[in-house]
C-alpha cells in the first residue's frame, strides 16, 4: 500500500515538498489521449466530525465509461494550510487508488501541480509517492496570472510565475465558458496535459474524470456520515 509521512507541522510538511519537489519527471510526454485508462480523484470533507471521503474513477479514455470505481474514508490527519493542501488529502486519496484491482493510468487531480507557490502541488505529490503519471486541473485560479484565453473551446493563456516562466494553462473547455487551469504533475508534457483535458471534457466545462470523481467523494461521504 502506497502511504505518506503525516508532517508533524508546517515546517516539516514543507521541508518534504522541498525533498519530493526535485522528484518530479518533466522529461516525459506521458499516455496519449483517448487510450488506455485515465483516473479522476476527488475529495469531500465533513469539517464537523473532522471526515474525509476520497473517490478514485477510472474510465476508458476512448469511451469515458467507467471501467472502475473506488472509495475510501478517514480522519483529517493535517490542518487546512494553503499550499499544503495534498497533507489533508493524500493519505485518503492514496487508499482509494490502493482499492483499485485496475492499473489507474493517467491520475487526473482535482487541484494544481507545478502552479503551486512552492512549485509542488497536489498532482506532483501524489504523481511523485506512486510514481504514476499526473496533471492538475483546478476550476479556480491560485496565485499566477495569466491573459484572459479565447473565447472557443481549445483556446489557452499561459499560467505566468513571478519570474515569467509557464506553470500551467487557463484552457477554454467549451465555448464561452469560464476556462479551468491545468498543470503539469508528474511524468506529463503540459502540451498532452491540456490534450487529455480536452478530450475528457466533450460536453461539459469540468472533465468527467473530476465531476464524476466529485459526485462519489460526496456519496461516500454522505454514508460515512
Amino acid at each position: 500500500m502506497t502511504s505518506v509521512k503525516t508532517p508533524a507541522d508546517e515546517a516539516e510538511a514543507r521541508a518534504i515538498q522541498d525533498e519530493l519537489r526535485h522528484r518530479v519527471v518533466l522529461t516525459e510526454s506521458g499516455p496519449p489521449p483517448g487510450h488506455g485508462f485515465v483516473t479522476g480523484v476527488d475529495v469531500a470533507y465533513d469539517d464537523t466530525r473532522d471526515l474525509v471521503a476520497a473517490a478514485a474513477v477510472v474510465l476508458d479514455a476512448a469511451t469515458l465509461e467507467v471501467v472502475q470505481e473506488a472509495t475510501a474514508v478517514g480522519h483529517v490527519s493535517f490542518p487546512y494550510v494553503p499550499g499544503l493542501l495534498a497533507f489533508r488529502e493524500l493519505p485518503t486519496v492514496l487508499a482509494a487508488l490502493d482499492a483499485l484491482t485496475v492499473e489507474p493510468g493517467l491520475v487526473v487531480c482535482d487541484g494544481y501541480g507545478l502552479a503551486h507557490p512552492r512549485g509542488f502541488g497536489l498532482a506532483c505529490h501524489l504523481g511523485v509517492v506512486t510514481g504514476l503519471p499526473s496533471i492538475g486541473v483546478a476550476k479556480n485560479p491560485f496565485t499566477f496570472t495569466h491573459e484572459e484565453p479565447g473565447t472557443r473551446r481549445g483556446d489557452a493563456a499561459a499560467l505566468l510565475a513571478a519570474d515569467g516562466a509557464e506553470v500551467g494553462r487557463a484552457l477554454r473547455t467549451q465555448d464561452g465558458t469560464k476556462p479551468v487551469y491545468v498543470s503539469v504533475g508528474h511524468k506529463v508534457s503540459l502540451d498532452n496535459a491540456c490534450a487529455h483535458v480536452l478530450a475528457l471534457s466533450p460536453r461539459f466545462r469540468i472533465p468527467e474524470t473530476t465531476r464524476r470523481a466529485d459526485s462519489l467523494c460526496r456519496r461516500a461521504l454522505r454514508e460515512a456520515s
